[in-house]
C-alpha cells in the first residue's frame, strides 16, 4: 500500500503552525517617553539602532506625541504617551531629528502583516486595556513612514556591519530596553565591549542586575529599569514607559559633554 499523499493544510493550518513556532516578544512603543529626554539632548540628527527591535515601533520616537505630568502635549500623532516624572527630569522641548534608523532581532515582526500584529496584541497582559489600543495607534502612526531595516540575527554578530551603514553626518545611538536580560553575562560583556568601540552613544534601559558594573543604586521597586547613557545611570523607568524617576540632581546630557562613549569596563 503506497504512502498517503501530503495534504495542504490550507491558510488556517499554515497560520496555526506559524503561531506555534513564535516567541514571546513584546514591542512597547510607550517606552519612547522615557528614552526621549536622552534622545532629544544628543547632537542632532540621530542614526538609531535598536537591538531587540521586535516590530521596530520604538525606532519611531519622532512619530508619537508625549504628555509629561499631565502638561502640554509634545508632538502631533494618532497616539499620545503619558509619563509621570520625579526629580529634575530634563523634559524635551522638541522631538529628536532622526536621519536613519535600523534594528536587529532574532525574529523581527512586520507591522503590515495581520498575523504579526495579532500576535503582538496577544502578548499584552490582560487587564491593560489602554496598552493594546496604544500599540495599534502607534502602528497606525508609523504606517506612512519609511519602514526601517530590521536585520534578522544575533545582536552581537550583526551590530558591527549594521553600524557601519549609519550615515557619518548623524549621531549614532545604539539603544535597547529589557533585552540584554536574555543573554548570559559573558555575552552581555561582549556586547558592551563592542558598543564601546563604536562612535556615538549607548542608551541602555535594563533591570539593574543586567549590567552589574553600572555605578547605580538599586531601585526600591524591583520592577523598575535603570536608564543609562554611555554606562552612566541617569534614571529609573517603569517597564512600560509610564514613569521616569530622574536620579538626584543629575542634569541632562548636553551636546558638549556627550562627544564620546564611556571608558568604563566591566569586571573580568
Amino acid at each position: 500500500m503506497g504512502a498517503l499523499p501530503r495534504l495542504d493544510p490550507g491558510p488556517l493550518g499554515r497560520r496555526t503552525r506559524r503561531r506555534l513556532t513564535r516567541f514571546t516578544q513584546t514591542n512597547e512603543p510607550a517606552r519612547c517617553a522615557t528614552l526621549l529626554p536622552l534622545l532629544a539632548a544628543l547632537p542632532q540628527p540621530l542614526a538609531l539602532i535598536e537591538v531587540g527591535a521586535s516590530a521596530g515601533l520604538c525606532l519611531h520616537p519622532d512619530r508619537y506625541a508625549y504628555r509629561y505630568d499631565g502638561g502640554a502635549v509634545l508632538g502631533s500623532s494618532p497616539v499620545t504617551f503619558d509619563c509621570r516624572t520625579e526629580g529634575p527630569a530634563p523634559l524635551p522641548a522638541a522631538l529628536p531629528g532622526i536621519a536613519w534608523r535600523a534594528g536587529i532581532d532574532l525574529n523581527p515582526f512586520d507591522t503590515t502583516d495581520e498575523d504579526d500584529v495579532r500576535w503582538l496584541q496577544s502578548l499584552i497582559w490582560p487587564g491593560r486595556a489602554e496598552r493594546p489600543r496604544q500599540q495599534l495607534a502607534a502602528i497606525e502612526a508609523v504606517r506612512t513612514a519609511p519602514r526601517p531595516r530590521i536585520v534578522r540575527g544575533d545582536l552581537v554578530d550583526e551590530l558591527p556591519a549594521l553600524a557601519a551603514e549609519a550615515p557619518a553626518d548623524a549621531t549614532l545611538v545604539v539603544f535597547h530596553t529589557a533585552v540584554l536580560t536574555y543573554l548570559p553575562l559573558a555575552r552581555r560583556e561582549e556586547f558592551a565591549a563592542l558598543v564601546r568601540e563604536l562612535p556615538g552613544h549607548w542608551i541602555s534601559n535594563e533591570h539593574h542586575t543586567v549590567l552589574p558594573w553600572l555605578d547605580a543604586p538599586a531601585p526600591d521597586d524591583e520592577h523598575l529599569l535603570t536608564l543609562a547613557l554611555d554606562e552612566r545611570a541617569v534614571a529609573f523607568t517603569a517597564p512600560h514607559g509610564q514613569s521616569l524617576h530622574w536620579l538626584g540632581a543629575t542634569s541632562a546630557p548636553s551636546a558638549t559633554d556627550v562627544t564620546g562613549v564611556s571608558d568604563v569596563t566591566p569586571p573580568a
